[in-house]
Protein backbone atom coordinates (compact mmCIF):
# COMPACT_ATOMS: atom_id res chain seq x y z
CA UNK A 1 0.00 0.00 0.00
CA UNK A 2 1.16 3.48 -0.78
CA UNK A 3 2.91 5.27 2.10
CA UNK A 4 0.49 8.19 1.86
CA UNK A 5 -2.51 5.91 2.37
CA UNK A 6 -0.86 4.25 5.38
CA UNK A 7 -0.26 7.69 6.92
CA UNK A 8 -3.84 8.68 6.10
CA UNK A 9 -5.18 5.56 7.82
CA UNK A 10 -3.07 6.31 10.90
CA UNK A 11 -4.30 9.92 10.99
CA UNK A 12 -7.87 8.70 10.60
CA UNK A 13 -7.55 6.24 13.47
CA UNK A 14 -5.98 8.86 15.71
CA UNK A 15 -8.72 11.38 14.92
CA UNK A 16 -11.42 8.77 15.49
CA UNK A 17 -10.04 7.75 18.87
CA UNK A 18 -9.63 11.40 19.90
CA UNK A 19 -13.21 12.17 18.88
CA UNK A 20 -14.53 9.23 20.90
CA UNK A 21 -13.65 11.12 24.08
CA UNK A 22 -15.21 14.46 23.09
CA UNK A 23 -18.63 16.06 23.06
CA UNK A 24 -18.47 16.05 19.27
CA UNK A 25 -18.58 12.28 19.16
CA UNK A 26 -22.07 11.96 17.68
CA UNK A 27 -21.19 13.94 14.56
CA UNK A 28 -17.86 12.12 14.20
CA UNK A 29 -19.57 8.76 14.64
CA UNK A 30 -22.17 9.60 11.99
CA UNK A 31 -19.43 10.54 9.50
CA UNK A 32 -17.48 7.34 10.24
CA UNK A 33 -20.67 5.27 9.91
CA UNK A 34 -21.24 6.76 6.47
CA UNK A 35 -17.60 6.10 5.52
CA UNK A 36 -17.57 2.44 6.59
CA UNK A 37 -21.16 1.53 5.70
CA UNK A 38 -20.54 2.65 2.14
CA UNK A 39 -17.81 0.05 1.83
CA UNK A 40 -18.30 -3.65 2.35
CA UNK A 41 -21.20 -5.60 3.75
CA UNK A 42 -21.64 -3.70 7.02
CA UNK A 43 -24.92 -1.94 7.60
CA UNK A 44 -25.00 1.56 9.05
CA UNK A 45 -26.67 0.21 12.22
CA UNK A 46 -23.96 -2.41 12.77
CA UNK A 47 -21.15 0.11 12.25
CA UNK A 48 -22.82 2.58 14.62
CA UNK A 49 -23.29 -0.11 17.27
CA UNK A 50 -19.67 -1.20 16.98
CA UNK A 51 -18.37 2.35 17.21
CA UNK A 52 -20.50 3.06 20.29
CA UNK A 53 -19.29 -0.16 21.94
CA UNK A 54 -15.66 0.71 21.23
CA UNK A 55 -16.24 4.24 22.52
CA UNK A 56 -17.57 2.91 25.83
CA UNK A 57 -14.49 0.66 26.13
CA UNK A 58 -12.21 3.57 25.29
CA UNK A 59 -13.79 5.94 27.81
CA UNK A 60 -13.43 3.26 30.51
CA UNK A 61 -9.80 2.65 29.49
CA UNK A 62 -9.01 6.35 29.70
CA UNK A 63 -10.70 6.60 33.09
CA UNK A 64 -8.63 3.62 34.31
CA UNK A 65 -5.51 5.05 32.63
CA UNK A 66 -5.18 1.86 30.54
CA UNK A 67 -2.93 3.23 27.82
CA UNK A 68 -2.51 -0.22 26.26
CA UNK A 69 -6.22 -0.54 25.52
CA UNK A 70 -6.25 2.97 24.06
CA UNK A 71 -3.32 1.99 21.80
CA UNK A 72 -5.11 -1.25 20.85
CA UNK A 73 -8.26 0.64 19.85
CA UNK A 74 -6.19 3.03 17.73
CA UNK A 75 -4.35 0.11 16.08
CA UNK A 76 -7.61 -1.72 15.37
CA UNK A 77 -9.16 1.27 13.60
CA UNK A 78 -5.93 2.05 11.76
CA UNK A 79 -5.99 -1.49 10.35
CA UNK A 80 -9.64 -1.18 9.38
CA UNK A 81 -9.02 2.12 7.64
CA UNK A 82 -6.02 0.69 5.82
CA UNK A 83 -8.13 -2.22 4.57
CA UNK A 84 -10.88 0.17 3.44
CA UNK A 85 -8.36 2.33 1.58
CA UNK A 86 -6.67 -0.70 0.01
CA UNK A 87 -10.03 -1.99 -1.24
CA UNK A 88 -11.08 1.43 -2.55
CA UNK A 89 -8.22 3.91 -3.11
CA UNK A 90 -10.80 6.52 -4.16
CA UNK A 91 -11.96 6.51 -0.52
CA UNK A 92 -8.82 8.48 0.36
CA UNK A 93 -10.40 11.77 -0.69
CA UNK A 94 -13.48 11.02 1.40
CA UNK A 95 -11.32 10.19 4.43
CA UNK A 96 -9.28 13.38 3.95
CA UNK A 97 -12.49 15.38 3.86
CA UNK A 98 -13.70 13.62 6.99
CA UNK A 99 -10.43 14.40 8.77
CA UNK A 100 -10.72 18.06 7.80
CA UNK A 101 -14.17 18.14 9.36
CA UNK A 102 -12.99 16.40 12.55
CA UNK A 103 -9.89 18.54 13.00
CA UNK A 104 -10.18 21.08 15.77
CA UNK A 105 -10.41 24.64 14.51
CA UNK A 106 -7.06 26.30 14.16
CA UNK A 107 -6.45 28.99 16.73
CA UNK A 108 -6.87 32.47 15.39
CA UNK A 109 -3.65 34.24 14.73
CA UNK A 110 -3.45 37.90 15.44
CA UNK A 111 -0.89 40.30 14.21
CA UNK A 112 0.17 42.89 16.70
CA UNK A 113 1.97 46.06 15.88
CA UNK A 114 4.23 47.54 18.47
CA UNK A 115 5.13 51.18 18.13
CA UNK A 116 8.01 52.49 20.15
CA UNK A 117 8.13 56.12 21.11
CA UNK A 118 11.58 57.34 22.02
CA UNK A 119 12.11 60.69 23.63
CA UNK A 120 15.55 62.09 24.32
CA UNK A 121 15.85 64.98 26.70
CA UNK A 122 18.40 66.44 29.00
CA UNK A 123 21.30 68.80 28.67
CA UNK A 124 22.75 67.37 25.44
CA UNK A 125 20.68 66.27 22.47
CA UNK A 126 23.13 66.46 19.59
CA UNK A 127 25.22 63.34 20.35
CA UNK A 128 25.13 60.13 18.34
CA UNK A 129 22.08 57.90 18.80
CA UNK A 130 21.93 54.30 17.69
CA UNK A 131 18.44 52.95 17.18
CA UNK A 132 17.85 49.32 16.24
CA UNK A 133 14.45 48.13 15.14
CA UNK A 134 11.69 49.32 12.90
CA UNK A 135 8.39 51.09 13.08
CA UNK A 136 9.61 53.53 15.65
CA UNK A 137 8.60 57.12 16.24
CA UNK A 138 11.53 59.08 17.56
CA UNK A 139 11.46 62.43 19.30
CA UNK A 140 14.97 63.81 19.72
CA UNK A 141 14.45 66.27 22.51
CA UNK A 142 12.88 69.50 21.49
CA UNK A 143 15.75 70.45 19.23
CA UNK A 144 17.77 72.43 21.80
CA UNK A 145 20.86 71.64 23.80
CA UNK A 146 19.00 71.81 27.09
CA UNK A 147 15.88 69.92 25.93
CA UNK A 148 13.73 72.89 26.95
CA UNK A 149 12.10 73.30 23.55
CA UNK A 150 12.40 75.87 20.86
CA UNK A 151 14.45 75.71 17.70
CA UNK A 152 17.47 73.49 17.10
CA UNK A 153 20.78 74.81 18.39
Amino acid sequence: METELVALAAAGATALVQQMATDGWTAARDRMVAFFAGRGSATPASVEEELDTVRAELVAAQRDEDEQLVADVRAEWRARLRRALAADPAAASELRSLLDELAPPAPETRQTSIVYHNTMSGTVSDGPVIQIGSGNVNHWGAGTRDGAGGTPA
